[in-house]
């Protein structure tokens, strides 16, 4: 018996013109009174080439550029809403196993128009240049794509998604016809950067929209290294700085309260140090396990002077949706010098010979007092991206494991390292997402087929309940492997001069372009 359908609440504003506006991804439209459609000029942390980037492993400027030009059936809007965008509507059945598409009428970059089939062998080879990609984990539970009409496609699930559209809106999930996307913005690479246009919505066979022009700017993109990227929006060369992280926030202490402000992006993620090796010391569960438990999490970014920041031992962030609250922080009870007392065994042991103890027993050799200068018995080396902000993380990192008797210090080969940083934002709010980034497939560092198991089964399970405790014994697993550091959630940061209009700090961390293509009041 066919599932019963409902209608999904679709973004809907009558005097805005709503299909033509909503595929462009510009829910921000506003009424203009000013005609100055100068370009806006935007800094996005990176490399030069970055915004011209081609594949799947995109940087944070390939992936805006990407979602500019290349649309897929739905996008984000500048608040991290899922907007429609090839697809004008959609519906989802009552058993969230079956997403229903009705395609926009218009055409693609090329002319032809926007069909069924056209748009399903778009999707399709979207999904398989993703394969062997964390991203092909999390849309795994697709079982098929098929055409119902002309400009109807269905997806149908294996299991419900819950959060498939917000899948479908990311950037490598964008549809190429003819090797072409179909806007809302065309690229140009002029002088080195970045410029791109929005497209008239006229040329995509979709109603015409007066007053275009004058209505829309260009956007131009640079693409630097972030103390470039802060100096040219101090100097005010730029209006607007994306993509900031860790190793960059310091820089923000040079921005003026009169030249624009510091938004940060309510995100969650992986933030911590993966281990890369299992060589020596490195070997044993416990022993990594010992490296977990000298960190003092507060203390590592007190430097930093982000309010509201969390710190968690937990590889998933806590509280998410579908989280049973069985999984809690690690080494509950214990104090910070507890822990290192502890630690400090392991490592005593280790160069000693001796067997390790376990978790919340008396070291094996007696350990000096936390922060009394053990003798360093071990030595590893960190991989961080460049920046003064990293330096800080290292010299915190230094200390705590000076404490428990081990020697830390920095390489710029991320792949000789045996501790490497990972900041990673969640591209959906669920435990799959964590457990993916972290999983054999990912070929980040050490990983736990246990754990990958237990993914692997949560994907056949018969209900939400089944599915969640599934998960749940995965995160227990690669717990338990210590191949993961913890630290709390990624930190990510803009400039946003007061002129500015089209952003929004958002759980994504995503910042579309064509929003702030709309020219402000």
């Amino acid at each position: 018996m066919q599932a019963k359908r409902k209608a999904m609440k679709v973004p809907a504003q009558k005097a805005l013109a709503t299909k033509a506006l909503a595929v462009l991804a510009a829910l921000a439209l506003v009424s203009c009174t000013s005609r100055d459609n100068s370009a806006l000029d935007v800094a996005v942390i990176g490399a030069p080439d970055d915004p011209f980037e081609s594949g799947v492993r995109l940087s944070m400027a390939g992936q805006l550029v990407r979602a500019a030009t290349v649309e897929g059936l739905v996008a984000f809007d500048e608040e991290g809403r899922v907007i429609p965008a090839l697809a004008d509507r959609w519906i989802v059945t009552d058993d969230g196993q079956s997403y229903i598409f009705r395609l926009r009428d218009g055409n693609w970059a090329n002319g032809d128009e926007i069909t069924a089939d056209s748009a399903r062998k778009a999707l399709t080879a979207s999904l398989k240049l993703l394969d062997k990609t964390p991203l092909a984990l999390d849309l795994s539970g697709i079982d098929e794509i098929r055409t119902m009409a002309s400009r109807v496609i269905e997806i149908r699930l294996k299991r419900p998604m819950p959060y498939l559209l917000q899948l479908l809106a990311q950037p490598e999930l964008g549809l190429y016809h003819d090797k072409h996307g179909a806007g809302p913005m065309t690229l140009e690479k002029a002088e080195g950067l970045a410029r791109l246009t929005p497209v008239d919505p006229a040329k995509l066979g979709l109603p015409s929209i007066e007053n275009w022009d004058a209505r829309t700017r260009q956007i131009v993109l640079h693409s630097i290294a972030g103390p470039a990227a802060v100096e040219k929006f101090n100097n005010g060369d730029v209006d607007l700085v994306l993509g900031g992280r860790i190793e960059d926030f310091l820089l923000t202490r040079s921005v003026g309260i009169l030249r624009g402000t510091i938004q940060i992006d309510p995100v969650v993620g992986l933030f911590g140090l993966q281990v890369m090796n299992d060589r020596g010391f490195l070997a044993d569960p416990a022993n990594r396990e010992a490296l977990a438990m000298a960190v003092d999490r507060e203390a590592l970014i007190k430097p930093f002077g982000v309010g509201g920041w969390s710190s968690t031992t937990r590889i998933v962030t806590p509280s998410l949706e579908g989280d049973l609250g069985t999984i809690g922080e690690r080494w509950a009870g214990q104090s910070l010098d507890e822990r290192r007392q502890v630690a400090a065994g392991r490592v005593r042991s280790w160069a000693s010979g001796k067997p390790v103890q376990a978790a919340g027993t008396a070291p094996a050799v007696e350990a000096p007092p936390a922060g009394a200068g053990a003798v360093p018995a071990v030595k590893l080396q960190l991989w961080l991206p460049e920046g003064d902000g990293s330096q800080v993380l290292f010299e915190k990192l230094a200390a705590d494991f000076t404490t428990i008797g081990v020697t830390l210090s920095r390489t710029k080969d991320a792949q000789a390292a045996d501790l490497a940083l990972v900041d990673d934002v969640a591209r959906y709010p669920r435990a799959a997402w964590f457990l993916n980034r972290l999983s054999c497939a990912a070929r980040r560092g050490l990983c736990s087929q246990e754990a990958d198991a237990r993914v692997a089964e949560a994907e056949k399970a018969a209900t939400p309940t089944d599915r969640a405790a599934l998960l749940t014994e995965a995160e227990a697993e690669l717990t338990s492997a210590n191949v993961f550091i913890p630290f709390g959630t990624p930190i990510r940061w803009s400039l946003v001069r007061g002129s500015v209009s089209g952003f929004s700090p958002n759980a994504w961390g995503w910042h579309p372009l064509m929003p702030l293509a709309w020219l402000p009041k």
